[in-house]
């Protein structure tokens, strides 16, 4: 309903306008988000700051057509032709567009041997003076950061920035985050809060021990278990960028006080206990 799509992008301009306010200066979106870009776009034109640094991602098309009962929401292609495409509109982000990233990188599509791809990547890189990066989700995504970092066109590496998955619960990470710091790669998290698992849900008994522990540690320090789940991204994985995911102005706020404390070494080492 265009009643309902009018509401919903002056809500998300309005979040970005805040997320601005507040100080945030990095935005990461994708065509796979649905109206996402454009409306990064729409809003980027009322801004003139080159400290805004923009991530938007290729390689999943969205289809759902803003029908939440759609059986399929987006379908993934790591094609050439569809890198081409999707560069078109993403490139109206430039100057503000820093990093580009594959989607979602699998062993699965093979986008790490597909030269035709890497190549032109690294032409974008070049040519925009653009990161590349890659985001990665799943059991295997520590198989596919260690397989990236020996991909190269001209002897040169292709991943500048790895997007990952990253949190109490999901520590995999730490096994690979010195090595990523050591060859200069930044590291962006991605569902710091566990994809919503951090809240308490009645649903979920087997999570009482975590969100006991959770709401404990957010009576201590004043905030919600969301600014304790990021906070503990932002102390475990130096110097990465944390995102929020926010889909409003409240959920936006109540994350930046992760700004206003430091868990302690026994904080950390409670959550460090909480992984499965």
């Amino acid at each position: 309903k265009n009643s309902d799509l009018k509401t919903f992008r002056e809500q998300s301009f309005a979040v970005l306008e805040n997320a601005y306010n507040l100080g945030v200066r990095y935005f990461d979106t994708a065509p796979g988000y649905g109206l996402a870009e454009e409306l990064v776009l729409e809003w980027l034109q009322t801004k003139e700051d080159n400290t805004i640094e923009v991530a938007t991602k290729w390689g999943y098309t969205y289809t759902a057509n803003f029908d939440a009962n759609a059986t399929i929401h987006e379908v993934k292609e790591h094609s050439l032709s569809k890198l081409k495409a999707q560069w078109n509109f993403s490139k109206k982000l430039l100057p503000y567009l820093k990093v580009y990233q594959i989607h979602s990188a699998t062993l699965e599509t093979g986008i790490l041997e597909n030269t035709d791809v890497l190549t032109y990547l690294d032409f974008l890189k070049r040519e925009h003076k653009l990161k590349i990066g890659l985001t990665t989700t799943g059991t295997n995504q520590l198989e596919v950061i260690k397989k990236a970092l020996d991909v190269s066109v001209n002897g040169i590496q292709v991943f500048d920035l790895f997007q990952v998955t990253y949190n109490f619960l999901d520590q995999s990470l730490l096994e690979i985050s010195a090595e990523l710091i050591r060859q200069n790669k930044q590291i962006v998290i991605k569902e710091a809060l566990a994809n919503g698992r951090v809240f308490r849900n009645k649903s979920y008994p087997h999570y009482n021990k975590m969100y006991a522990t959770l709401e404990g540690l957010s009576k201590k320090h004043n905030v919600g278990v969301d600014a304790i789940s990021l906070k503990y991204c932002e102390q475990t994985i130096p110097n990465s960028k944390v995102l929020s995911g926010a889909s409003n102005s409240k959920q936006l706020i109540e994350n930046l006080k992760l700004n206003t404390f430091t868990l302690s070494n026994d904080d950390i080492a409670v959550l460090n206990g909480l992984k499965i």
